[in-house]
This record gives C-alpha cells, structure tokens and sequence, in this order.
C-alpha cells in the first residue's frame, strides 16, 4: 500500500530544460517542472517539445511533477530513417 496517493494529470511539453528536466503546460492551465521517471529511462523513450505525456504529481507539491507516459501521436508511423527504412544487409 502506498503511502499516499498521487494525482495525475495530462499536459503539453512546452520546453526541454536541463538535466532532464521538461517545462510542462498541463491541461488545467498550470505550468509546472517535470522529470523523466525511471521507467522512462530504463526504455530510453525521448520526449520532445510538443509531445503529450501524463504527468504525475505529489498533493504536497504542485510546482514539480515526474513524467511517468509519453502519448502516441495519431497516425504517426515509423520515422524516416528508422529501422524500416534501413535496407536489409545479407552476410555471405
């Protein structure tokens, strides 16, 4: 059982800070600091300016927050460049 509960809320990234650190605009209005959770890292799943995440935040503090999920854009396929892109290599 966790000590206590946390609030999540979704968001906007508006800006990469430094350390890993991400300026986030979330859906209530408000303006808060977030971090990369270590899931998130464990993955190595990169979050940019513009990407919607869901952000999770302690009642105690609300000026910083963790990003724990980063949304899928819709319609979004595999980027150019990606390992569909790359052209099969055959060993002989």
């Amino acid at each position: 059982m966790a000590k206590e509960e946390v609030m999540e809320f979704e968001g906007l990234v508006t800006e990469i800070l430094p350390d890993a650190r991400y300026r986030v605009q979330l859906d209530t209005g408000h303006t808060i600091v977030a971090y990369t959770a270590g899931k998130m890292k464990k993955h190595r799943i990169k979050t940019l300016a513009g990407d919607r995440v869901t952000v999770e935040m302690s009642p105690y503090d609300l000026e910083k927050g963790r990003l724990i999920f980063r949304h899928r854009e819709q319609g979004a396929g595999p980027r150019p460049g990606g390992p569909a892109a790359r052209p099969q290599f055959r060993r002989r």
